[in-house]
């Protein structure tokens, strides 16, 4: 991939890495939390996943393309990348001090319905699983979409925890919001 490219997923990954960081530090106190070993899980697994985006080391078979490598997929996947993040980053800045990394609810914690999650139920795992597909579409290697999978895999889990605790924690107001918005992609799933 031509150097720029790769500068360009980088430089979006970890401006992603950096709003993150700086925002962590700007959350409630933790009201009811979730199993710390099925955190450990869910994070490895989202680790190996964007491990085997980065495509470092030799890992055989799964280094082979899935097709020809082209500048027209690696510009698409590019933007896909920027556009996703940015859309994880809204949605981050939109969720505020409610955020967490891991599935819990938070003191006085809040539903959030609106901007991005007017969209989607859970538009930061939507961000970032679109910009992992955009990256891994620009190398198109098997370990690209096995780390995509991975990823998703990882997040449906999650997703299946935070629906459990949103609809305990809002009863009323959640499953009318799980009525209009779908969880991921707009109108699909």
């Amino acid at each position: 991939m031509h150097f720029l490219l790769e500068a360009g997923f980088w430089a979006a990954w970890l401006l992603l890495i950096a709003v993150w960081g700086l925002l962590a530090r700007k959350t409630k106190t933790a009201a009811r939390d979730t199993s710390s070993a099925t955190r450990r899980v869910l994070s490895a697994t989202i680790a190996t996943g964007y491990f085997l985006l980065c495509g470092v080391g030799n890992l055989g078979p799964l280094n082979r393309t899935l097709g020809s490598p082209s500048l027209i997929a690696a510009i698409v996947g590019l933007s896909l990348t920027w556009v996703a993040i940015l859309f994880a980053i809204w949605a981050r800045l939109t969720l505020g001090d409610n955020w967490s990394a891991k599935p819990m609810v938070k003191e006085k914690h809040k539903l959030v319905t609106s901007g991005p999650y007017a969209l989607a139920r859970h538009p930061i795992y939507t961000g970032m699983l679109l910009a992992a597909a955009g990256t891994g579409a620009a190398e198109g290697q098997w370990r690209d979409l096995a780390g995509v999978l991975l990823i998703l895999l990882a997040f449906v889990l999650k997703i299946r925890q935070e629906e459990q605790l949103m609809m305990e924690t809002f009863p009323d107001a959640y499953p009318e919001y799980r009525k209009r918005v779908k969880a991921i992609l707009p109108g699909i799933f």
